[in-house]
C-alpha cells in the first residue's frame, strides 16, 4: 500500500493512528471509528526501531486502525530538510515490516500550538513534557480528520 494521498484515505473507513515522530519520542493518537475526534493515547520513548515499531503496530491492531497519519516536518518555507528525510525513512521502515497505508501530513507548528495551549492552561513544565508529544499527534490527526469532512 505504502504512502497514500488524502483522497485515497477518504475511500477507506475505520480509525486512524496519528504519530508525531520526534527525535526522542513518538507521540501517538487515535481517532474514533467515525473519524470525528482524535484522542491522545501515549508517548513512546524511542529506543530501537524494532521494539518501537512493535509497540506502534500493537496499538494499530488493538484499535483496529485502517491507516497511519504521520506528522511530516517540512520547513517553514515548504522545503524538506533532514528531519523530513528521517520521517520518510521511518515510513519506509514501517512499510517494510507491514504494508500499511501511511499518509504524511504537514506538521508545521503543531508542537508550538500544543505548547501554547498548555501554557495558557498554566500546565507545569513537567506535565507539559509528559503530554506534549501525544497531544501533538492528536493535533496532527485532528487536522486530517477535519480536512476529511470538508
Amino acid at each position: 500500500m505504502a504512502l497514500i494521498s488524502l483522497e485515497n484515505l477518504m475511500q477507506s473507513s475505520g480509525p486512524l493512528l496519528g504519530i508525531d515522530p520526534g527525535t526522542k519520542t513518538f507521540g501517538l493518537a487515535v481517532s474514533d471509528t467515525t473519524r470525528l475526534i482524535a484522542s491522545p493515547v501515549e508517548t513512546i520513548r524511542r529506543k530501537k526501531f524494532t521494539p518501537d515499531a512493535a509497540k506502534i503496530f500493537a496499538l494499530y491492531d488493538e484499535r483496529g486502525c485502517a491507516a497511519m497519519v504521520i506528522g511530516y516536518p517540512v520547513n517553514m518555507d515548504g522545503s524538506e530538510g533532514p528531519r523530513a528525510q528521517s520521517v520518510k525513512d521511518l515510513c519506509l521502515n514501517l512499510i517494510n515490516i507491514r504494508d500499511v497505508p501511511i499518509l504524511l501530513w504537514d506538521e508545521r507548528m503543531s508542537t508550538a500550538a500544543v505548547t501554547r495551549t498548555l501554557l495558557e492552561a498554566d500546565t507545569s513544565r513537567a506535565k507539559r513534557a509528559e503530554v506534549v508529544d501525544k497531544l501533538a499527534a492528536t493535533y496532527i490527526l485532528q487536522g486530517v480528520l477535519d480536512r476529511l469532512r470538508v
